[in-house]
């Protein structure tokens, strides 16, 4: 397993460089599978949940997320923040403007084609922990719908109405979002927003990953580095479901304007042009 290293200098290879991995290898203390490396992230397996599956901890330390450490510190990154905000509001707009068209078509297909509203509403964690309501286009039967979030969507599931599928593999349902982004409850670039409780491996993504709500300091986005990484999906398995955490802390640590432009331009080729969603 690899994890990434947060305390690597991502500054000439940018933040999806590869340099930023390590190889994990055994630590002292007999075979209960601790792993560490020279930076302060570190994994663990245990049995504790149930037999022969792998528990996976990272943990962040304590270092302040807002600033980096020594010499490099430097104050660039609260301009950085407001040139976030100004292209979210520009961004939002603009978007809700040039797709308006096939927004209102699929509000309308929606309710033509199974009854129920045209907006699934559910809650999220945002920034600071603070709870939002999301919304997205309603994909699922209203009678299926599972608000809590816990239940997640698999392949081929029969909750999911037809015109949901499509929506759903185009990334569509998640265009209301923009909304989101105008009442300042989401950024166009971020951490995912996840339902309060949610499961990653079968246990909560609190037990699995130590310092996981430090995934908060940033407003969630529409999209972020983990998902323009290929990072995206149900969260089953150990090591997919912690390598996204440790993305998320990777692009806040390193977070710049130029960042969430790159982001945006991986999104618009990954995710929308070649729609890999269900």
């Amino acid at each position: 397993m690899r994890l990434t290293d947060l305390t690597q200098d991502f500054s000439k290879g940018g933040a999806e460089s590869s340099s930023g991995l390590r190889e994990l290898t055994p630590a002292e203390g007999g075979s209960s599978a601790r792993f560490s490396t020279s930076s302060n992230t570190r994994v663990a397996t245990t049995s504790a949940f149930s037999t022969g599956r792998m528990m996976a901890v990272a943990s962040f330390g304590g270092a302040n997320l807002d600033q980096e450490e020594g010499d490099t510190q430097v104050n660039w990154r609260p301009a950085h923040l407001v040139a976030k905000r100004l292209v979210d509001i520009v961004g939002a707009t603009f978007g809700l403007l040039l797709l308006s068209p096939l927004l209102i078509a699929v509000a309308a297909i929606i309710k033509l084609t199974s009854s129920g509203p045209v907006f699934f509403r559910q809650e999220r964690t945002g920034l600071g922990n603070k709870p939002f309501e999301i919304l997205k286009f309603r994909s699922m039967y209203t009678d299926r719908c599972d608000l809590s979030g816990v239940a997640q969507t698999v392949a081929d599931d029969p909750r999911v109405t037809p015109i949901g599928r499509i929506i759903r593999r185009t990334n569509i349902d998640e265009l209301p979002q923009l909304i989101n982004v105008l009442l300042g409850d989401m950024s166009l670039v971020g951490p995912r927003p996840h339902v309060p409780g949610m499961l990653a491996a079968g246990v909560r993504y609190e037990e699995l990953v130590i310092g996981y709500e430090r995934r908060h300091a940033m407003r969630p986005g529409i999209t972020g580095l983990a998902q323009a990484s290929g990072l995206r999906g149900p969260t089953i398995e150990v090591e997919p479901s912690v390598m996204r955490v440790l993305r998320d802390i990777e692009y806040i640590r390193n977070f710049s304007i130029w960042l969430d432009i790159r982001i945006i331009l991986r999104t618009l080729i990954n995710e929308i042009l070649r729609g890999k969603g269900f």
